[in-house]
């Protein structure tokens, strides 16, 4: 099905794809997905309620490529509101046209038009996945991404034989757009998830789910890759099979050294590869996860549900019931001891095969606190208990989206929808992990600011948690177009003195999502080698639509295999721009990349 749209994306798709079929000889190949974006009626929970879908299916589809291909997806938007994806983890080279968060690189896909993306793998290798990035529609509409090893290459593990995407999403009652919509206005909180699914199913724990429960068919003896998505909104999940163990190999589409553990910690966005030997007696295991709660513990509103699966052996035999539940394996839910002592095991792999590249000379330092507060809220209009709305920070900026995407603004050199200053420093230092904290940090100012680094640029953050409001939780921290290295991650305020002697420069992790600890910090380094503009945000959505979020913009490197690609001939007009934007997007089809040829 192909839906022509106002734009006629088509002339240029197929000039682009020629492009991408010419830089491809030899090394990579070039895939093509129709996402056709719908509403779809689903039952879950004894409620029947229509959901945005990809394809009509919950979860969506998954993208296989081999590493280093190029994927293009026309997505054709036939719901009733605006939508854009986002590739996660994908670090698209020079392509941030591609990458998809609202107003940092694109406007939205209105309802019956439809963009293509052109998806550029580079050297991402394992499990990734994509997910809508624009209001709260990735709860349905999201799906992984298969990266196969190139061709003659091993795994540095046993090699399995098989693999299982499991993906992981939260459930909502109701009708999300308007419950969230409704809470922003109000400056109240945000909706808490009704049950988590596995697969799109929330299974034998909930109501009404029994039936569509999940199920998992292996054979004895065999060793299975699985892949493993936490595409939840706002909940960190432990993860259990019962009586099996697990061995996480990788993460985030790269290689880790292995972990033999009987559960996971895994936070919103990131991604894991666990191998998994069936070696247990005939019978059927539960897949389970639940919610670990990083609050304070008189927090008890969080989705305490269950979410399952089971795992079933085939062969001839009498099938127990009920399936077995890991309860000695699977952490409680304030279980901080047992998140802790599993993310404290990430280690890159190292290998001559896999090298680590931690920056050494720090060229920039930024020092970020990461923070819940409020925001004034005029004549009274919020319903909150303290009349403000309810707000989170970073560097006590609470993000505010622009009218025109930041990246068009900052390639067309137009002013208006940001400011490049976005601190290095908090506005003021405090004991940011204390009890009993001056209320003059409560309050957090609204801004579009963005930082600007040079091409190469080395940079170190150290994120730091704040108790503010005793809002204090992990935060799993998430850089679009870089991986990262995890150098330290410690409890309690950061000390510069001190601190620095404990980081881990030999075989840090090399992620693109993190959780800063509650009431600690975390140490982040990357180089800045990738020229245009990339979101960085908290990965649970309830503090990214409050405002904890910003964008690095990465200048050009002074040649053209280092500079920001031009534009597609068609980026969805951003609406409030009038007639401007519609020649601005027409005047760029002579912009294709001719230079790469």
């Amino acid at each position: 099905m192909v839906l022509i749209s106002s734009h006629k994306t088509w002339p240029f798709l197929s000039w682009a794809i020629l492009v991408a079929q010419l830089l491809c000889m030899a090394r990579c190949d070039v895939h093509f997905y129709d996402f056709i974006l719908k509403e779809t009626s689903v039952t879950k929970l004894c409620e029947t309620k229509s959901i945005m879908t990809v394809n009509d299916s919950f979860p969506g589809p998954t993208i296989e490529v081999q590493k280093g291909d190029t994927v293009f997806v026309n997505v054709h938007n036939h719901g009733d509101y605006g939508v854009t994806l986002h590739w996660h983890g994908v670090k698209q080279p020079r392509n941030p046209w591609s990458d998809g968060p609202e107003f940092i690189t694109q406007c939205v896909i209105g309802p019956e038009t439809n963009f293509t993306y052109e998806v550029i793998f580079s050297d991402e290798e394992g499990t990734l996945w994509w997910h809508a990035h624009s209001d709260w529609t990735r709860a349905t509409v999201h799906g992984a991404i298969v990266i196969s090893r190139e061709p003659g290459k091993s795994y540095p593990f046993p090699e399995p034989d098989d693999d299982k995407v499991i993906m992981i999403a939260a459930w909502y009652t109701g009708d999300l757009k308007e419950l969230v919509d409704e809470a922003m206005k109000d400056g109240t909180d945000l909706p808490h998830s009704d049950g988590y699914a596995i697969n799109g199913e929330l299974g034998d724990f909930c109501t009404c789910s029994q039936e569509t429960t999940h199920h998992w068919y292996v054979d004895y003896g065999k060793t299975y890759l699985l892949r493993i998505v936490n595409a939840v909104m706002n909940a960190e999940l432990f993860f259990a099979i019962a009586n099996h163990n697990l061995t996480v190999v990788g993460m985030d589409g790269g290689y880790v050294k292995p972990i033999a553990t009987t559960y996971i910690m895994i936070s919103p966005g990131q991604t894991m590869d666990v191998l998994l030997t069936a070696n247990q007696p005939l019978g059927r295991y539960y897949i389970a996860t639940r919610q670990y709660s990083s609050e304070d513990a008189e927090v008890t509103g969080f989705d305490h549900s269950i979410g399952s699966a089971i795992l079933q052996y085939r062969g001839n035999y009498s099938l127990p019931s009920p399936p077995v539940f890991p309860n000695a394996t699977l952490p409680l839910y304030l279980d901080f001891g047992a998140a802790l002592r599993f993310t404290n095991q990430l280690r890159s792999l190292a290998s001559e095969d896999h090298p680590v590249d931690v920056p050494g000379d720090v060229s920039t330092r930024m020092f970020i606190t990461v923070s819940m507060g409020e925001i004034y809220c005029p004549n009274s209009s919020c319903t909150s208990v303290s009349g403000n709305k309810l707000g989170s920070s970073l560097n006590n900026v609470s993000w505010v989206n622009p009218s025109l995407d930041v990246l068009s603004a900052y390639y067309r050199n137009l002013s208006g929808s940001y400011t490049a200053d976005f601190p290095d420093w908090p506005p003021s230092i405090y004991n940011f992990t204390g009890d009993d904290l001056p209320d003059s940090v409560d309050m957090t100012y609204q801004g579009t600011k963005v930082k600007v680094l040079n091409y190469n640029e080395t940079v170190e953050i150290v994120f730091q948690g704040t108790n503010v409001l005793e809002g204090s939780v992990n935060h799993p921290m998430h850089l679009h177009g870089h991986s990262f290295y995890i150098v330290g991650i410690g409890h309690g305020n950061f000390d510069n003195e001190t601190d620095p002697g404990t980081y881990n420069l030999a075989d840090p992790p090399h992620v693109n999502t993190f959780g800063v600890p509650k009431n600690g910090w975390l140490a982040i380094r990357f180089t800045a080698n990738n020229p245009g503009v990339w979101f960085r945000h908290c990965h649970l959505d309830r503090h990214m639509s409050w405002g904890m979020d910003t964008a690095f913009i990465v200048k050009d490197g002074g040649t053209p295999e280092t500079s920001l690609r031009s534009p597609p001939a068609h980026m969805p007009p951003c609406m409030d721009m009038g007639s401007y934007d519609i020649s601005m997007q027409t005047s760029s089809i002579d912009r294709v990349e001719m230079q790469q040829l």
